[in-house]
């Protein structure tokens, strides 16, 4: 039997609470070894408490004290953006789940995948920043960056399912969308017509265009499905989050741009599809509960018992599935440009979305704003083709100091 030793990168959020559920259900094949959060101290220490995690790390260096005094034990603390690198090359660990909102993973993944780390990957902006390197590094580390977006996985699941080449033979691809090489798994996406990405649609699925202008902060972090942290259920109401999926799915699978597709799914039970070319499709199916694809990265190859739920067919009532309105929810297309483009365009997307996000939950701008905004900062970067890291976090900085002004402007 097969123990995953885990580190959690962003053991607070939402994210980090569902894998702790996930290690409290399976505990003979998941251990939480580290916990490292940035700023919640009383609730990280509520969760080393429970999992006795021997390391943890909070980046908020001003509230290591909180921290040491709400343990109940003396684990070995790490503190800010370097401890946070630390936990995650921990000798101990076996994998780490990187579930940081935001640009803040990146560096720590880089550490994992050069430690010999398993990374599994729930936070979005690392591939969509910077996937052409952490691809590039897992390959040479011979480490698997696994997906724990419900999405990412459930099409990592359905290629699975079409055909897989575990610990055999490594081969690099010689061209992009022929095979997929990453660490120990291999994937071979030639006869991939299709990667259909499933959105709920968000809270404005229905919403008509001449109402944009008064939606509220308030209104837009109200999710039909998904219980998540603010900045993705905005993203999510915007359809950014679906767009750096689309991104995401780039990398982490090999195909173009062109192939990567979204279908809107109000019911959130297919989470995405892969569609072949002889037409066939195969999808994958749960309830709405994040708990299923970290389970499945934790144990992969491996499927486990637990005690969620499966699906009664017989009371799902129906399956709906729809166009994405590509003009009122330009977020789509925005981010297919950025992503065919390559280089820093999507980093700078990705900080501009950021600062624009932020900006309408402090009510400096209304929700179209957002849209308007990126593209703004999109329009004016000169993108840097095969950027080295330096060159991705200099058109991160640039783009938000951009977007900063964008919002300035928009305030006078």
């Amino acid at each position: 039997m097969n123990r995953k030793r885990v580190v959690i990168l962003g053991a607070t959020g939402s994210i980090g609470e569902s894998a702790l559920k996930v290690a409290g259900d399976i505990p003979e094949r998941m251990e939480i070894v580290g916990l490292a959060a940035n700023s919640k101290a009383e609730k990280l220490a509520m969760a080393a408490n429970q999992t006795r995690a021997q390391s943890v790390c909070l980046v908020d260096e001003t509230k290591i004290d909180i921290l040491r005094k709400a343990l109940d034990y003396r684990p070995r603390i790490f503190s800010g953006e370097v401890g946070l690198r630390e936990i995650a090359c921990l000798t101990d660990a076996d994998m780490v789940l990187v579930a940081i909102v935001g640009t803040g993973g990146l560096r720590p993944a880089l550490a994992a995948i050069e430690a010999g780390k398993d990374l599994a990957v729930a936070s979005k902006e690392i591939l969509v920043m910077a996937g052409e390197i952490v691809m590039r590094e897992a390959r040479d580390n011979d480490v698997n960056v696994l997906p724990v977006d419900s999405e990412h996985n459930a099409i990592f699941q359905c290629l699975e399912g079409k055909r897989s080449t575990l610990n055999a033979q490594r081969s690099t691809p010689k061209s992009e969308g022929l095979a997929l090489d990453v660490g120990r798994w291999t994937l071979d996406v030639s006869d991939v017509r299709r990667i259909i990405l499933t959105a709920s649609g968000g809270p404005f699925r229905e919403t008509p265009r001449k109402d944009f202008y008064s939606i509220t902060p308030e209104q837009a972090l109200k999710h039909p499905t998904w219980n998540m942290g603010p900045k993705i259920t905005i993203d999510s109401a915007t359809l950014f989050n679906k767009g750096l999926e689309m991104i995401e799915a780039h990398w982490l699978f090999g195909v173009e741009m062109k192939r990567v597709e979204v279908v809107i799914h109000p019911q959130s039970i297919v989470h995405s599809m892969v569609e072949f070319a002889d037409g066939s499709t195969l999808a994958q199916l749960s309830h709405s509960n994040m708990r299923f694809p970290i389970q499945y990265a934790v144990t992969w190859p491996d499927r486990v018992p637990n005690t969620l739920p499966p699906l009664d067919f017989s009371k799902l009532s129906k399956l709906e599935f729809f166009t994405p309105r590509y003009d009122d929810f330009p977020a789509l297309n925005l981010a297919r440009r950025a992503g065919k483009t390559g280089g820093t365009l999507p980093a700078v997307m990705n900080a501009a979305n950021e600062i624009a996000v932020a900006a309408f939950l402090n009510r400096q701008v209304r929700f179209p704003d957002i849209w308007r905004i990126v593209e703004e900062v999109m329009n004016r970067h000169t993108p840097v083709a095969h950027s080295d890291l330096d060159a991705i976090l200099q058109a991160d900085q640039w783009a938000r100091n951009e977007a900063q002004g964008c919002v300035k402007s928009r305030n006078r």
